[in-house]
């Protein structure tokens, strides 16, 4: 569990992460240099997810040696199937992130939504779904293992 109190938002109990894998943590199917170190120092205080289409048929072979569930999504209505996913780990305890249109359902109803903008792009509706919106995946990730930053952008 990651406890981050946030003077006028909220205090986090979070205890899952959830990710989209292509432009989360991977571009063009390949895992982003520095997630995996980062993926392994978070597992120690939250389950971490990954839920993909698997566009590029390789996410379980680059998250293999990861402390993670890889969840491998149907082609239609991912926006709910993902929206489903985090509502059954609990909302409340979940940090999200993602990128793409599909993902602003479940960014919008995690404790805390991050977008992420990689080298395919940011969706409008994703971005305006998150609580903040960073440039990378690491930056993403570091706002848990630095939770300071994430006091800084979203205390009132």
């Amino acid at each position: 569990m990651l406890t981050i109190d946030i003077p006028g938002f909220k205090v986090l109990e979070l205890a899952h992460l959830v990710l989209d894998y292509n432009g989360t943590v991977a571009v063009d199917g390949r895992l982003v240099p520095g997630v995996a170190e980062r993926l392994e120092t978070l597992a120690q205080d939250l389950q971490i997810h990954v839920i993909t289409a698997d566009t590029f048929g390789i996410v379980r072979q680059q998250m293999a040696h990861l402390p993670c569930q890889v969840s491998i999504l149907g082609k239609e209505s991912q926006a709910e199937a993902k929206l489903r996913y985090v509502q059954q780990l609990g909302a409340g305890q979940t940090v999200a992130m993602g990128n793409g249109r599909n993902d602003r359902l479940m960014l919008q109803a995690a404790g805390l939504g991050v977008a992420i903008m990689l080298a395919e792009g940011a969706s409008g509706e994703a971005i305006r779904a998150a609580d903040v919106m960073v440039r990378s995946i690491t930056d993403a990730l570091d706002l848990l293992l630095n939770p300071l930053r994430l006091t800084a952008t979203l205390r009132s």
